[in-house]
């Protein structure tokens, strides 16, 4: 019996800054040929000898330039089907919280960046596992404060 491969190859991270009502979250615009054109978030593959959370720290900072105050592991795991290698990717979500005065740096993966309120960034996300992270990320980290055992010491 043939079965698809469960991947976990990558992760994604949500990076808000500001509180409560005035809390918003970056959307990145891919430059890259994948998905050129496309609303997302910061994402990226995990390097031989790294951790999940070690990826998210390292991509928040090729692809902004920011560093995160405080980051996040979540509950949330993105699920969907890769054509290309047939294979169904899981993809753990982290979530960073930067400095509300933080300056953003693109690197040459996106053309354009976006600091939105979570009910414009869902309008923008093209993909239903990513307006349901956003969803999640809402209701579990912005309506209500995160768990600390959710928090990850970053020194």
């Amino acid at each position: 019996m043939a079965m698809l491969e469960l991947r976990c190859s990558m992760v994604s991270i949500v990076v808000i800054k500001g509180e409560g009502v005035n809390t918003q979250v970056l959307l990145l615009q891919r430059a890259s040929e994948y998905l050129r054109g496309v609303w997302s978030y910061v994402a990226g593959h995990i390097e031989s000898n790294e951790t999940g959370w070690q990826t998210a720290i390292r991509e928040l900072h090729e692809e902004t330039g920011l560093a995160a105050q405080m980051l996040f592991a979540t509950s949330f795991c993105e699920q969907f089907y890769d054509a290309g290698n047939d294979c169904i990717m899981v993809v753990p979500a982290f979530v960073a919280r930067v400095d509300d005065d933080c300056v953003v740096q693109l690197n040459d993966e996106h053309s354009a960046l976006r600091w939105l309120s979570f009910e414009f960034a869902m309008c923008e996300l093209p993909f239903g596992s990513q307006r349901e992270l956003f969803a999640y990320v809402q209701r579990e980290f912005i309506d209500r404060p995160p768990s600390e055992h959710l928090r990850i010491a970053l020194h």
